[in-house]
């Protein structure tokens, strides 16, 4: 009988460690993000941040450590319309208004008003909504649809979209926005590639509470996507219709 080869054991690489990035963390968005980027975008790559705002975001970013495009509208630029060329980008990042209240067809009766004036700066330009289009909860998940279809635009092939975004109860029915939005892209020509979860560090306070009947959210989302090329899974893109803007 011919002798038995010797076979070589496989040796497992890497050492042990608690020293890993974690998906839940109790804290702000400035805190998270730079965790985010730094484990899905290489340093020095093209990243447009599309809802810039006060760029909260990059706080804790180190100066320099990308190429970064920041706009909004204020600064003249629909995240649905963005100037670039096709597949010129590495990364997108995209934090839009995710509060139905934010979108109504009369500007006094926008979300955001008093005490909460900051937030409607940050995350709304203060103007109606079309009443042609979406409404309440579905204008929010439109103005999201509508960016990410601008986002796979100006991504390379394997580019990385960053999308934070939050649930919310409307109408008294409960909307799970992170994952409708999981489920739209998906069909897009995205990979789901990692979730975030971000927990305020205070309690949230309703005013004039009569009967609670869902937990009141105190977390939000980053959603981390790729850009997967459609030659190699044609069956996931369907195209939708960009040519409206809810800002």
């Amino acid at each position: 009988m011919p002798e038995a080869v010797a076979t070589k054991r496989r040796i497992q690489g890497g050492v042990a460690t608690t020293n890993l990035v974690l998906s839940a963390h109790v804290t702000g968005n400035a805190d998270v993000f730079p965790t985010v980027i730094d484990l899905h975008v290489a340093p020095g790559s093209k990243v447009a941040d599309v809802t810039y705002g006060k760029g909260v975001f990059w706080k804790k970013v180190p100066p320099g450590k990308y190429q970064l495009f920041p706009s909004d509208l204020k600064t003249g630029i629909d995240c649905t319309k963005l100037p670039y060329e096709n597949e010129s980008l590495d990364c997108v990042v995209l934090d839009p208004p995710y509060m139905e209240g934010l979108f109504r067809g009369s500007k006094n009766q926008l979300a955001g008003s008093g005490t909460h004036a900051a937030f409607r700066e940050n995350y709304s330009n203060g103007q109606a909504s079309s009443i042609d289009g979406p409404k309440w909860h579905d204008a929010v998940l439109d103005l999201y649809f509508r960016a990410g279809i601008e986002a796979r635009r100006v991504l390379r092939n394997g580019g990385t979209l960053i999308v934070k975004c939050q649930d919310e109860v409307s109408a008294n029915r409960q909307r799970l926005t992170h994952v409708e939005i999981i489920n739209e892209y998906v069909g897009y020509g995205y990979y789901a590639k990692d979730i975030f979860v971000v927990v305020r560090t205070n309690r949230p306070v309703m005013s004039r509470l009569k009967k609670q009947v869902h937990a009141r959210k105190n977390h939000s989302y980053f959603l981390v996507f790729v850009k997967v090329p459609v030659n190699k899974n044609p069956r996931l893109y369907r195209p939708r219709s960009n040519s409206s803007s809810n800002g």
